[in-house]
């Protein structure tokens, strides 16, 4: 059974930064795409950032420039870099990963506050 399970998440205040982390139970490269979502109250889930087993990402518009995904296969992690955080940025996030046969998996998720 595949486990994501992330970790990071907490309270900042606007302009802070926080690290997610996202560590999964086998190889990354059985992977070749992960990412992270996220959703806010009230609202659906939502794309956040994607990186493919090649390197390739993705980002939402809203984050672009600010959030940076990166995945270390030694470490079997895919971490979330978010600097110059914004209220609008509060919400769960989620790990995701995806296998070259489009089955899904997801962790549990973390909560992010931007709060001040």
């Amino acid at each position: 059974q595949v486990q994501l399970v992330e970790s990071g998440g907490g309270l900042v205040q606007p302009g802070g930064s926080l690290r997610l982390s996202c560590a999964a139970s086998l190889s990354i490269h059985n992977f070749v795409k992960m990412g992270w979502y996220r959703q806010a109250p009230g609202n659906p889930r939502e794309l956040v950032a994607t990186i493919t087993n090649r390197g390739d990402t993705t980002y939402a518009v809203s984050v672009e420039g600010r959030f940076t995904i990166s995945r270390d296969n030694e470490k079997k992690t895919v971490d979330l870099q978010m600097n110059t955080l914004r209220p609008e940025d509060t919400a769960v996030y989620y790990c995701n990963a995806e296998t070259a046969l489009m089955r899904i998996y997801w962790g549990e998720g973390t909560q992010v506050t931007v709060s001040s």
